[in-house]
């Protein structure tokens, strides 16, 4: 299965990294353990990680990463 929209961002609330994906209706949520400034080849590799993880599949180049600025 394919995942249609993937995207990491911080967590202020938790002090980590989360995953969201969404694959139709279904949203599925991971927090991750690293650095708040990881850069952002490491947040895509961990995100498509997770995701397979959950049994899908995207393009990390399709992986969007959210920083607060």
């Amino acid at each position: 299965m394919r995942a249609e929209r993937v995207q990491v961002s911080w967590d202020s609330n938790k002090s980590k990294w989360v995953v969201r994906m969404e694959a139709g209706e279904e949203v599925i949520r991971r927090h991750k353990d690293m650095p708040k400034d990881a850069d952002d080849q490491t947040l895509r590799s961990a995100a498509q990680k997770t995701v397979q993880d959950e049994g899908y599949e995207v393009d990390p180049t399709e992986i969007v990463v959210h920083r607060l600025i």
